[in-house]
């Protein structure tokens, strides 16, 4: 008994066995490349987001919508092209609420102007 310990550690020193025949190779679901030339749809539509914003909006609906389920590797993509989104919508919330207000602002100035020139047409 004991010359069957010694003859196991020995033998197992510094040996590792082969699991598997390195012929019989399988690709992993992440062995393969990602679309858009590599880089994954969410990076590709973060970069093209600058040039193309709706992009963003792409990216953002894929992202909500769990896409990354499929692909781990597109999370990070999809969620800098959300917060992109986001950034956007904030940064453009108060141009556009001034915008809304200047228009509104002039038709009610242009409404109260043909008023006043249709009372001062009747009153002569």
């Amino acid at each position: 008994m004991a010359g069957q310990a010694v003859d196991a550690m020995v033998h197992g020193k510094g040996k590792y066995a082969l699991i598997r025949d390195p012929e019989d190779f399988q690709t992993g679901i992440y062995d393969k490349p990602l679309p858009c030339f590599g880089c994954g749809i969410g990076w590709f539509s973060f970069l093209f987001g600058f040039l193309c914003p709706p992009m963003w909006f792409y990216a953002t609906i894929l992202y909500f919508g769990n896409y990354y389920r499929k692909d781990p590797r597109e999370r990070a993509g999809l969620g800098a092209s959300a917060i992109a989104v986001i950034s956007l919508l904030l940064l453009s919330a108060p141009f556009l609420s001034m915008c809304v207000c200047l228009s509104i602002r002039s038709f009610m100035h242009s409404q109260m102007l043909t008023l006043c020139t249709k009372i001062s047409s009747a009153a002569k």
